[in-house]
């Protein structure tokens, strides 16, 4: 899979792609997604579309974050976010190390869940990272409380370091290297 969208990956669940996000062609449907019940742990659930839109103007004038739509089978069906934790979001709160990508993805609400597609998501979003041979390991720093999460990203590779305390949330220090997300595949590394 690449940033451009040309290519994908293909999972039991169908193929995924990732393309830049249009902070304002895409708005609407960020808002939509970020404002339902499902996406509390993304803390925009009060947002306006005014507010999606300058959160993410603001990411697309960063050089250090970025923010990508995924696709499930040509549809809108997640966020992804990457960034670099020297800059943002874990700045004084771990050391960083040489090739540490920063992660966060969102997946889309729907009334029909298909079964492992949250997996496959992060799978993707994971793929997509390590794609830039420079990414070393995947650094995340999810709510302590979400423990849905912590699930997934143990499923991908990811070790909990320690809860850290950041300005929004109590959060929980994870990383994942090249060789546990392959390990966690399944791939001989």
């Amino acid at each position: 899979m690449s940033t451009t969208g040309t290519t994908g990956t293909t999972s039991t669940v169908g193929t995924f792609t990732i393309r830049p996000l249009d902070p304002l062609k895409d708005a609407e449907l960020l808002h939509r997604w970020v404002t339902d019940p499902k996406a509390a742990y993304w803390m925009m659930q009060d947002a306006k579309l005014q507010d999606v839109e300058r959160e993410y103007m603001g990411i697309a004038a960063s050089e250090h974050h970025h923010a990508y739509l995924g696709f499930h089978d040509g549809e809108p069906a997640f966020l992804m976010e990457k960034y670099d934790p020297r800059y943002i979001e874990l700045v004084g709160l771990y050391e960083p190390e040489p090739g540490d990508v920063g992660m966060h993805f969102l997946v889309a609400p729907t009334d029909r869940p298909i079964h492992g597609f949250t997996k496959a998501v992060i799978t993707a979003v994971m793929d997509e990272l390590f794609a830039d041979p420079r990414t070393r390991r995947v650094v995340v720093e999810p709510d302590v409380t979400n423990k849905a999460v912590h699930a997934l990203n143990e499923a991908v590779g990811f070790a909990p370091e320690r809860e850290i305390d950041k300005p929004e949330k109590r959060a929980l220090l994870s990383f994942c290297t090249r060789g546990q997300f392959l390990a966690a595949r399944g791939v001989a590394v």
